[in-house]
């Protein structure tokens, strides 16, 4: 396995569970019923957020490992 690429898998499960969670902060908002679930929507929307930001975070670290590996 080349270098980075194991980051490049981590960044794309983050950023899975970061649009899973943006579907999940979307059905709370058209719902609204706060009773059946855990979190308000904005906890949704901040959840999300933060796995894409370090989805984007990790990605550009893989991408920098990468590049030094060739050089």
């Amino acid at each position: 396995m080349e270098i980075g690429v194991k980051r490049t898998i981590i960044a794309r499960v983050f950023a899975g569970l970061g649009a899973l969670s943006g579907a999940m902060g979307l059905l709370t908002i058209f719902t609204e019923n706060p009773l059946t679930t855990r979190l308000a929507a904005h906890g949704w929307a901040n959840a999300a957020t933060l796995f894409l930001l370090i989805a984007l975070y990790v990605l550009a670290d893989g991408m920098v490992s990468f590049e030094k590996s060739k050089h």
